[in-house]
């Protein structure tokens, strides 16, 4: 410990530091990552989490995050808990985190940011643990999808409406996509060609087990649509991995937003998705005080803004600002989780930046996997972590697209090697 202080010191003093060298130093006061955790993915309204609540399904992962850790839940301070669709979220965490098993001394919160929720949930504990508030908290993200949701607004007021951009926030999602699609000349070919890819990857991932030290397994209760008999199920994969797929099965899908266009469909879109994904944060010293295992530390998150209309080029935009705040470049990337809302803001963001596909979305993306919205971004670390340890890889950058025009980018350093 009083080396890693003295190395802190000398960091300090020697300026100009930046880089993989910078990122890949190990301080005391580092934010880091003990466990990273997600539970199955599943089809929305007929999969194996249709019948849950979501209370259930944040209260089940807080109490694997208890028993996978082996931490004493008094020294968790803080959970943020990543949503989108759920007016009561902040009511839901709160008391699932207390059925789960921590105490009332640990607080809890929600944030929205669309379909960055869950990083923007690791980056509000990981800023919390940075400044010195806390030491220890847990980011969780998730969505049920099969749910019905708060409704959203038609319309805003009229002085708001007067302003295009603020009226293009009302856009569909599908609408969005098809803007990229022909904005940026995206044909459909190269977007199921590109989903077909995703599925492949995802079947393989599978099939290999990948995805095994990720996934915790979920017991729950399924009723049968028809008879209304319920049953428990212990749910251990994920749904969304269509084996077989090739582009030719993909051509033949009609168009799903044929009012806006005929390039995005039901099979080169991400699926409707219920799931979740939870992040343990702490300081480097206390997860070393407290024997916890380190898998990776947390350099940090960044986030941009781009018009309405054509939100899905975000990571396009997000990812170079943040590798410009820490002296990288995308060749210093080894794993990068890409979310894919669209194949068609996926393939252009392939495009501009040019990603070396390669070493993006290795196990499949949001296309074949799903994309449980405030469970994306934690499960994109989840994911991402673990490719980086199966790869033996070091520097993960996750980044993601977000309705009404945003984009975030987060990026880690992986110490299992």
């Amino acid at each position: 410990m009083a080396t890693e202080r003295l190395n802190t010191i000398l960091n300090h003093l020697t300026p100009n530091k930046s880089g993989l060298s910078a990122i890949t130093q190990k301080n005391p006061d580092d934010v880091v990552i003990t466990l990273a955790i997600r539970t199955p993915l599943t089809k929305a309204f007929k999969g194996g989490f249709k019948d849950t609540q979501l209370d259930f399904l944040v209260y089940s992962l807080l109490k694997k995050v208890i028993q996978k850790s082996n931490i004493d839940p008094q020294m968790v301070e803080d959970i943020c808990f990543g949503n989108v669709n759920d007016g009561r979220a902040a009511y839901t965490v709160r008391a699932a985190a207390l059925a789960a098993g921590f105490p009332n001394t640990t607080a809890a919160s929600s944030v929205n940011r669309f379909c960055s929720s869950g990083l923007k949930a690791t980056q509000d504990i990981a800023n919390q643990i940075s400044l010195g508030n806390i030491e220890c908290g847990v980011a969780i993200g998730a969505e049920m999808m099969s749910a019905p949701g708060s409704q959203i607004a038609q319309t805003f007021h009229e002085e708001i409406m007067k302003c295009q951009e603020a009226a293009d926030c009302l856009q569909p999602m599908g609408q969005t996509s098809e803007n990229v699609g022909k904005d940026f000349n995206i044909p459909r070919e190269s977007q199921d060609r590109y989903a077909a890819e995703s599925y492949q990857r995802a079947e393989r991932a599978q099939k290999a087990g990948w995805f095994d030290d990720e996934i915790v397994p979920i017991t729950t209760t399924v009723k049968d649509p028809k008879s209304g008999e319920e049953k428990q199920v212990t749910l251990t994969k994920d749904e969304g991995p269509r084996w077989g797929t090739t582009y030719e099965s993909l051509s033949k899908i009609r168009p799903a937003f044929p009012d806006y266009g005929d390039k995005s469909t039901g099979g080169n879109s991400s699926q409707v998705t219920d799931g979740a994904a939870a992040v343990l944060l702490m300081k480097r010293s206390t997860a070393q005080r407290m024997n916890q295992p380190i898998l990776a530390k947390y350099v940090g998150a960044t986030v941009t803004g781009l018009a309405p209309r054509i939100m899905g080029i975000g990571p396009s935009l997000a990812i170079p600002k943040l590798l410009g705040k820490y002296n990288l470049s995308l060749e210093d990337i080894d794993i990068i989780e890409l979310n894919e809302a669209f194949a068609s803001m996926a393939v252009y963001c392939v495009n501009t930046l040019g990603i070396d596909t390669s070493k993006m979305n290795v196990r499949g993306g949001a296309v074949a996997l799903g994309h449980p919205l405030g469970a994306t971004g934690t499960r994109q670390i989840c994911t991402g972590l673990s490719e980086c340890r199966r790869q033996k890889k070091r520097i993960l950058l996750t980044s993601m697209c977000i309705g009404t025009g945003q984009g975030m980018a987060g990026l880690f350093v992986n110490e299992i090697l």
